[in-house]
């Protein structure tokens, strides 16, 4: 049996060293054609956003080898083009040192890996120099991946004076993706959280969201189908209705889906039902948050909300619905078209770990 990828990201070391590799690619194959090249994917933590977004770094760079065997291998042309990869994962962005910290070492990471040296010193004007440098010396347009882009605001939610200037910050950064249109080829940031494009993307009217796009709801995670024929191995004598009731549930108008990391770690443990996923993460700040509102949990079974407040939150106006959504907390259980027009989304907890 091939090893279970626990804790891998890396794509190139899934087939490299032979780790059980549930197909992505045919979500990658139509987002490459898809209208439009500035796309936005929000999903919960420890969904596999990470791995994601390092297997469109290798289609883009052209490693067709890598693909064998999988959707996407004789579909696309694999052509190649420079990738900046930003990743904000790895930092604790309690100060704005932290912050800047950060960007200098992503952005240095980049500038060795395509040869390229910047002088500019503002994040912003860095960034801007980094893809105009990149596009003169290959000749082709770039490929801007980023994974985690709200992680720096995330992490100092609670701190609303340190979330704002860290949102101001990495807010000039991702501007400088529209007013270098001209030699960008394809653009995809992921993350936790939706904010309102006022609040952070500014300007960024192009940017697509897929997180609700039903063609698209399962390009993360795993579902029922998977658990009875990829993983049938490696469950086949364990109950595959406990194991659904416990981590199956979470739905983006699509399949309903696990949690790659709840399924990994069960079956490390020998097949023990446990939290996984909920121990990972620390959701300090969204109890704080609770106590704060003197939210009565109860509330959250059958939550009706409209498209508006699924959509999007803000540092000044944080709404408890909207984190528990954003964070895998509470996941869709229907969709509902309203007579007079829009939408509204019915809420449920996910699955039994959850509720625990």
């Amino acid at each position: 049996m091939k090893k279970l990828p626990i804790g891998i990201q890396t794509f190139r070391e899934f087939i490299e060293n032979n780790y059980l590799y549930v197909d992505k690619t045919k979500e990658i194959y139509e987002l490459l054609n898809e209208a439009g090249k500035y796309f936005f994917l929000s999903r919960p933590r420890r969904f596999g956003k990470s791995l994601f977004i390092d297997t469109l770094q290798e289609v883009f760079e052209g490693n067709k080898e890598l693909f064998k065997g999988l959707y996407i291998y004789d579909k696309y042309n694999f052509e190649k083009y420079p990738v900046i990869k930003i990743s904000w994962a790895g930092a604790d962005y309690q100060t704005t040192d932290d912050l800047e910290a950060k960007i200098r070492t992503v952005f240095r990471q980049n500038q060795e890996r395509l040869g390229i040296e910047c002088r500019e010193s503002r994040p912003n004007r860095h960034f801007e120099e980094l893809i105009q440098k990149v596009y003169k010396k290959y000749q082709k347009p770039v490929v801007v991946l980023i994974d985690e882009y709200d992680k720096p605001i995330l992490n100092v939610i609670e701190n609303i004076n340190q979330a704002r200037i860290n949102r101001e910050i990495i807010k000039g950064i991702y501007e400088v993706l529209k007013d270098s249109d001209r030699y960008i080829r394809f653009a995809f940031l992921t993350g936790v959280s939706k904010f309102s494009k006022a609040s952070i993307f500014s300007g960024l009217n192009m940017l697509k969201d897929i997180s609700l796009k039903p063609k698209y709801g399962n390009i993360c995670g795993y579902t029922h189908s998977d658990l009875e024929t990829l993983f049938k191995p490696y469950l086949d004598r364990v109950n595959l209705e406990k194991v659904k009731a416990w981590y199956n549930g979470y739905n983006f108008l699509k399949d309903d889906l696990y949690n790659p990391f709840d399924i990994l770690l069960f079956i490390d443990n020998n097949y023990l039902y446990r939290n996984y996923w909920f121990e990972t993460g620390s959701p300090t700040f969204l109890i704080k948050l609770i106590q704060k509102n003197d939210y009565y949990l109860p509330k959250l079974s059958n939550l009706v909300v409209d498209e508006k407040l699924i959509d999007s939150f803000d540092v000044e106006n944080i709404d408890v619905e909207v984190i528990l959504y954003q964070a895998g907390y509470l996941t869709i259980k229907k969709m509902i078209e309203k007579r007079r027009g829009g939408i509204e989304y019915e809420l449920k907890l996910p699955n039994k770990e959850v509720k625990i």
